[in-house]
C-alpha cells in the first residue's frame, strides 16, 4: 500500500507556471506507474498525464500536452507535474495517483490517491 501527499497548488495568473509535487511513502515507489488527474466544479475526474513503472515513459492529455512535463525522483519517492502557459480552463484540483501495474487514462483503474491540491488560474 502507498500513501500520497500532493502539494504545489496555488493562485497563477494566465501563462504563469507552478510544480506539483506527490510524495509517496513506502520503499516500491519505483514499482508504481504514478498519474495526475483533475477535477474542475462540475465536471468528472480527467487524466492529465501518467509516468510508466519502471521506466520514464510517459502519456499526457492532449489538453496539457506540450505545456506540462510528468517527472519523477525514485530517490526521493516523488511525482512531479510542471504546468507552463497556465490557462483558465486549467483550474481544477489536481490529484495524484498510483497504481502497480502499467499506464492507464482511467482513474478507476488507480487504487491510491492523494487528497488533492487546488490549481486556480485567474484570467
Amino acid at each position: 500500500q502507498v500513501q500520497l501527499v500532493e502539494s504545489g497548488g496555488g493562485l497563477v495568473q494566465a501563462g504563469g507556471s507552478l510544480r506539483l509535487s506527490c510524495a509517496a511513502s513506502g520503499r516500491t515507489f519505483s514499482s508504481y506507474t504514478m498519474g495526475w488527474f483533475r477535477q474542475a466544479p462540475g465536471k468528472e475526474r480527467e487524466f492529465v498525464a501518467v509516468i510508466i513503472n519502471w521506466s520514464s515513459y510517459t502519456e499526457y492529455a492532449d489538453s496539457v500536452k506540450g505545456r506540462s512535463t510528468i517527472s519523477r525522483d525514485n530517490a526521493k519517492n516523488t511525482v512531479y507535474l510542471q504546468m507552463n502557459s497556465l490557462k483558465p480552463e486549467d483550474t481544477a484540483v489536481y490529484y495524484c495517483a498510483a497504481r502497480v501495474y502499467g499506464g492507464s487514462r482511467d482513474a478507476g483503474d488507480y487504487p491510491y490517491w492523494g487528497q488533492g491540491t487546488q490549481v486556480t488560474v485567474s484570467s
